[in-house]
């Protein structure tokens, strides 16, 4: 990893302006998100010796603010046990493991271990769960001398442990995957570990292998009605293809999570939202997302040089109730805002079938903003070379799609640029409701009506966007209420 960055480093082709992304080399999951003494911690698998996936380590950045991101050396190599494949990251704050001492509480992350020589060889169990801890807040890290500790059984897909503290039970809990479903395992020590129960053999999706899971509560806004969410992300077998993020909201009684849902829920429809986990110990109690914007059908194929893939921007999740349901919203945190170049917001009124034309210099790098009660309408971004994005409310399908077909370079990889992509719209507010579309050097994120419909896709433009068209693809009049672009400041 270079040790020196300059201002070029971050000017090369589709490196994203306001999102995290590594120095060089290879990133993908999230790992370890943990707030400690006013510091996000944010690990991530990372080789860092080629721009494709390779031996894993656990890549390490900070901040402050969640928008701008210190660069830190790397926190876990590698070692005998194998590889260091994802997890998370917990205060111990009474020193529960007996690793740190009551005046300096350790951290301590939790990790697969990924045994590669034992994968050759066909054995199925080559995962197994180790520990490492920190007593300077990150800097350096010390392994477990007992490692691992959880063993395999012969589950050849067993990982990605997510620990949090169990108000309930008043211990310590770890999520594990484990093929096909959830395990839940709990600890006094975070060294002894229990296997309690298991959730979502006949649940969910299953289209691939369950990874990356995270539990929650969250309380339904507007009520004093508590329910507990949980996140599996899924490969393949998303609602448009490869990796995908589903999500249950239930109950949890401190051993066994339980869920009445039936359908099939996603937290984004977009294909570039995978792995995704929430902050442990964060501020007020907020529930803070990040995921890594790839997705496994193309992750290696993406067309950039020296440095691959790029994380979401940071969300917040919150609990909604949506007809006679509750639902996930997902939507950037208040204070992104300060990274928008706030300018002069307009209506815009259409008649029956007719469009307007915006220029822009750069739209990769804004804020798409308005409201509005329409339920037919296109938003095309175009540039010279004729690359163009498009965006679609269908009402009578109910549906909002993405296209980005012609978006650019799509070539790279058959999956990424051969169909549309598709998310059901069918219980958006009567009245009015905001659209906000988040456009960077090679990403678009969309949120529609604060978070309750999300899309998150890649994009490779040969140049900027910088056509912008409005279009009422309906048989009546619409308005396009304070209609905002804006410039979005580089983190960097």
């Amino acid at each position: 990893m270079k040790s020196v960055l300059t201002s070029e480093d971050y000017k090369e082709a589709y490196r994203p302006q306001y999102h995290f992304s590594p120095q060089d080399k290879w990133m993908n999951d999230p790992n370890g998100l943990v707030y400690h003494q006013g510091i996000y911690h944010l690990f991530y698998q990372y080789y860092p010796d080629d721009i494709v996936w390779g031996p894993m380590h656990w890549g390490h950045a900070t901040s402050t603010d969640m928008l701008h991101w210190t660069h830190k050396p790397i926190a876990l190599f590698p070692d005998k046990h194998g590889y260091i494949f994802s997890g998370s990251a917990v205060v111990d704050r009474n020193n529960t493991s007996g690793l740190g001492t009551a005046d300096t509480p350790p951290l301590v992350a939790v990790f697969t271990y990924h045994d590669a020589e034992g994968e050759k060889e066909g054995r199925t169990d080559f995962q197994t769960q180790g520990i490492a801890y920190s007593l300077d807040n990150g800097d350096t890290w010390t392994k477990h001398e007992g490692n691992p500790v959880i063993g395999n059984e012969g589950i050849k897909d067993f990982r990605d442990p997510k620990v949090f503290w169990n108000h309930i039970a008043e211990q310590w809990t770890m999520l594990l995957v484990a093929g096909d479903h959830l395990q839940i395992w709990n600890s006094h020590d975070l060294i002894r570990w229990k296997k309690e129960s298991e959730f979502g053999k006949e649940q969910g999706a299953h289209g691939g292998v369950w990874e990356c899971p995270d539990l929650f509560p969250l309380t339904v806004e507007g009520t004093d009605m508590e329910k507990w969410v949980l996140l599996i992300s899924i490969n393949p077998g998303a609602p448009n293809g490869g990796s995908g993020t589903q999500y249950f909201i239930g109950d949890f009684d401190g051993t066994t999570f339980s869920s009445d849902q039936k359908e099939d829920r996603w937290l984004d429809w977009g294909t570039d939202n995978y792995a995704g986990v929430t902050y442990n110990h964060a501020p007020k109690g907020d529930r803070i997302f990040i995921g890594w914007m790839s997705n496994w059908d193309y992750a290696r194929d993406t067309p950039t040089e020296r440095w691959r893939s790029a994380m979401t921007v940071p969300r917040n999740l919150s609990l909604k109730q949506t007809g006679k349901e509750y639902s996930l919203f997902n939507y950037p945190l208040k204070n992104f805002d300060t990274l928008i170049q706030k300018s002069p917001r307009r209506e815009i009124t259409l008649t029956a079938n007719e469009s307007e034309r915006i220029l822009s210099e750069n739209f990769n790098q804004t804020a798409i903003r308005f409201t509005t009660t329409a339920r037919d309408f296109e938003l095309s971004f175009k540039n010279k070379l004729n690359e163009h994005l498009r965006l679609t409310m269908d009402g009578d399908r109910k549906m909002f799609s993405l296209d980005r077909t012609q978006s650019g370079k799509t070539d790279f990889k058959e999956e990424f640029g051969n169909k549309v992509h598709q998310m059901p719209i069918e219980s958006l507010p009567d009245g009015p409701y905001e659209v906000m579309i988040l456009l960077d050097w090679s990403s678009v994120e969309v949120f529609i009506n604060q978070g309750q419909y999300v899309m998150t896709a890649q994009l490779f433009p040969s140049e900027p966007y910088e056509i912008l068209e409005v279009e009422n693809t309906s048989a009546k009049a619409m308005d396009f209420i304070d209609f905002e672009i804006s410039g979005i400041k580089s983190i960097w």
